[in-house]
């Protein structure tokens, strides 16, 4: 395709964010008012998008008084050229629904394919022309600006290019700031939408030229980028990629591939494209992918080991796309391919330093924990190094082989229980008040057959890391009274996994009989 020969470095683009119009109509959001001049606040004043569309005319109450709201503070800050609605030929009832608003731009819904024109309208060309004349006319009068919506172009051009040159010739020298090209139905590949583009911009070299995306066949990103190459200087996008059907092009993406690729510039603030995100996935209720580029929740997170050791020789696995860009940072995952590297990195983070061999250690863990659990966080590391060291402070004389702990609605919890002790197992098996005194009370019976007392249990503490996720990690932390007082603590995904390592912990220090100096190590390690 010739488009590569296109020189395009160094040219300003502008954009159009149509979230709160084009973007709202994504299946099951509706923007409240005061949501509405939240998202264009920042969309104007911290992202620094050049224009917004922020409604369509004679859609509801609701969204009369959501343009009043956005428009009276654009007139205030100075943004009302700024802000865009979309109306239709409909002499001047639109206009007036815009006027009443205090909106000064009206991006007018005309027919880009003579399908759409005769089918839906059933008109004629000239008659549709005419019609469109009239709401220009009327604008002028009322001081309203107007660009015009060529309503399924893509289609136009594909298959009446005739009445698509009809309709530009015919309006490109009414009063008309621009004239935009979607891609109503997603349909145009790459190929299709420069040559489109360009065959449009060669021939009327003075009008000025929006493109609008549509993602039906994911190809939105690739068309815009085409669009560029041809020539276009404006393009519309959505935060988040929100729209109806696939979706629109998403602002984060086309701001990256413009500066990236294409080596233009926007005026938009790159810093500020997480937080816009972060605030439209609030509003809207639809959850970005965590693998989505530039704005999902993992796209900055390095899980394979291999790319934290590379990363920490000369950047070896860093692109361009670096987080701080857009407001955000690397984060290396904690999982079964994190590797050392990752967990060192990690550690840094939280100031921890740790010997070749505790590290190693702490790593096999992780791993361990991560077959059990669906994400170990960074929240979760000072747990896991508190526990995983913690076991080299006394002998493993005694270990469970297995168990088994049951609660049916109506019946008392049971618990099965097989111990190693010494080498040879003990099996027992209890009801109780709740799951772990089942434990405890089928421990009572092993340790009462081999004549061994248990100390007492004076207090019972269970905490997660910080964070609320559902899925964290569980430590328990148990206070046990015998000659000495002294606590014993268990890690894990589950509440009674972690408080049955924290008594097998406990035996241990017993069997142990307590080593000179023991309990201040393992006080210390609690504390």
């Amino acid at each position: 395709m010739t488009g590569k020969t296109i020189e395009v470095t160094g040219k300003q683009l502008t954009i159009m964010d149509t979230t709160l119009r084009d973007g709202e109509q994504t299946s099951g959001v509706s923007f409240s008012e005061t949501e509405k001049l939240s998202v264009a606040k920042v969309l104007l004043d911290d992202v620094k998008v050049d224009r917004i569309e922020i409604a369509s005319a004679r859609v509801s109450e609701g969204e009369f008084k959501g343009t009043q709201r956005v428009m009276k503070w654009a007139a205030e800050k100075g943004h009302l050229e700024k802000v865009e609605v979309l109306g239709f030929v409909d002499d001047a009832i639109s206009l007036n629904w815009i006027n009443d608003a205090g909106g000064k731009v009206i991006n007018l819904l005309c027919k880009g394919s003579f399908k759409h024109v005769t089918e839906q309208l059933r008109k004629k060309p000239e008659e549709h022309v005419a019609d469109i004349r009239k709401v220009i006319n009327n604008a002028e009068k009322m001081g309203i600006k107007v660009n015009i919506y060529l309503e399924d172009w893509s289609n136009g051009m594909r298959s009446s290019k005739d009445y698509v040159h009809f309709m530009v010739s015919h309006l490109k020298d009414e009063k008309v700031d621009r004239i935009m090209l979607p891609d109503t139905l997603g349909i145009l590949d790459p190929d299709e939408t420069y040559e489109f583009c360009k065959e449009m911009i060669e021939t009327y070299p003075d009008a000025n030229f929006d493109f609008h995306a549509h993602n039906d066949y994911d190809l939105a990103i690739a068309n815009v980028f085409h669009a560029i190459k041809a020539g276009i200087r404006c393009v519309h996008t959505t935060v988040n990629g929100l729209g109806e059907r696939a979706g629109n092009a998403p602002l984060s993406s086309v701001i990256a591939t413009i500066k990236d690729h294409l080596k233009m510039t926007t005026n938009v603030n790159e810093q500020q494209l997480n937080k816009v995100s972060k605030l439209v996935e609030s509003f809207s209720g639809i959850r970005i992918p965590t693998n989505k580029p530039l704005i999902g929740e993992f796209v900055f997170t390095q899980c394979s080991g291999i790319h934290a050791d590379g990363d920490s020789k000369n950047n070896l696995y860093f692109n361009e796309l670096l987080p701080e860009r857009f407001g955000r940072i690397r984060q290396y995952a904690l999982g079964k391919t994190s590797g050392k590297a990752n967990i060192r990195k990690n550690l840094e983070e939280l100031g921890i330093e740790l010997d070749a061999e505790s590290l190693k250690k702490v790593t096999d863990r992780i791993i361990e924990l991560a077959d059990e659990k669906e994400t170990i966080t960074n929240d979760d590391l000072p747990y896991i190094v508190a526990d995983t060291l913690d076991n080299d402070l006394i002998e493993q004389n005694i270990r469970v082989v297995n168990f088994s702990i049951s609660h049916t609605m109506g019946l008392r919890p049971l618990a099965n229980l097989a111990l190693e002790i010494g080498g040879k197992i003990y099996e027992e098996y209890s009801d109780g008040d709740g799951q772990y005194d089942a434990f405890m009370q089928a421990l009572k019976k092993i340790y009462k057959e081999l004549s061994r007392p248990l100390p007492k249990l004076i207090d019972y503490v269970v905490t997660i890391p910080p964070g609320g996720r559902t899925d964290a990690l569980v430590e328990t932390v148990i206070t046990w009274k015998d000659k000495h007082e002294f606590k014993t603590k268990g890690l894990d995904p589950d509440q009674n996994a972690a408080a049955i390592k924290a008594t097998i912990r406990m035996l241990n220090i017993i069997e142990n009989e307590f080593k000179p100096g023991i309990l201040d190590k393992l006080m210390s390690s609690i504390s």
